[in-house]
């Protein structure tokens, strides 16, 4: 068994750790799509060591965001989007715009997916269609359709400033459909409809940067997302600042606990050493 010198610097060390993660929480309290962390502890023979950090992955407020291109998700699930090499990254953050070349993208490059849909707002996979109540139903129960995603591009026609050479604006639905307007908005046509996905343990995802994920063995394949779109607004930090005062509270106590029985484990050995030397 440890001495309870041992004891005390170990719980000393993990309560540190603990304060920090509590103060990166507080400080992210108004940082959009920032997922709170969550210290978990375990207990041995030593003390208490910190285990593995988790994310707390419950929704945020929504905000307004800085353009209509903003999005935010609400219910569960996640945007998809994808590096330039390909690999699928996903986020609640829906700070997305579209670029000079029309490319919808999020805030760190990445395009944003999306299903090419033709006039009726049926889905196309290739040359063949996929029905909306075969999509909702499969999305409903946990699925997932095996449906290729692409870049959503509004190209504008230099010629005319018009999206795709002849709409004069476009809209985002709440199921995520992207609608080009034309006529001053009297003829509306389906073009994209944005994908999100969604996991049976989004805890289990890899945070590659703050608020971007991948997908692992625990967190299982992803699936088809539920959630609503909300153009024009996006997701605040789901951190709880009452919450994290009081952990802060708790940790600030352990921390006292820890240092007085170092100071006291300090000077035993140093009156022991004294009596030693006499």
């Amino acid at each position: 068994m440890n001495d309870s010198y041992t004891t005390a610097l170990n719980t000393q060390k993990s309560t540190q750790n603990w304060m920090d993660v509590i103060a990166h929480n507080m400080t992210n309290i108004y940082t959009p799509g920032f997922k709170e962390q969550q210290v978990n502890f375990k207990t041995f023979l030593g003390g208490a060591i910190a285990d593995d950090y988790d994310k707390k992955m419950s929704q945020g407020k929504s905000t307004p965001g800085t353009s209509n291109d903003n999005l935010y998700l609400e219910g569960k699930g996640f945007f998809l989007t994808k590096t330039a090499e390909g690999k699928s990254v996903y986020t609640r953050l829906g700070e997305f715009t579209f670029d000079g070349e029309g490319v919808y993208r999020a805030k760190n490059g990445n395009t944003v997916q999306g299903y090419i849909l033709n006039d009726k707002g049926e889905i196309m996979q290739g040359t063949k269609t996929i029905s909306q109540d075969l999509y909702e139903q499969t999305a409903l129960k946990g699925g997932s359709l095996d449906i290729p995603t692409t870049n959503i591009k509004m190209w504008i026609d230099p010629s005319n400033g018009k999206y795709l050479g002849k709409y004069d604006d476009y809209e985002i639905k709440d199921d995520g459909t992207i609608y080009g307007k034309a006529d001053g908005g009297k003829r509306t046509i389906p073009l994209f409809r944005i994908t999100t996905r969604n996991f049976h343990y989004s805890p289990g995802l890899y945070e590659i940067k703050e608020g971007y994920f991948i997908e692992t063995k625990e967190s299982g394949k992803p699936l088809l997302g539920v959630g609503q779109i909300r153009s024009g607004l996006l997701e605040m930090s789901n951190a709880d600042f009452k919450g994290n005062i009081s952990y802060y509270q708790m940790a600030k106590l352990q921390m006292e606990i820890s240092n007085k029985l170092v100071s006291t484990n300090k000077e035993l050995l140093e009156e022991a050493l004294r009596l030693v030397g006499n």
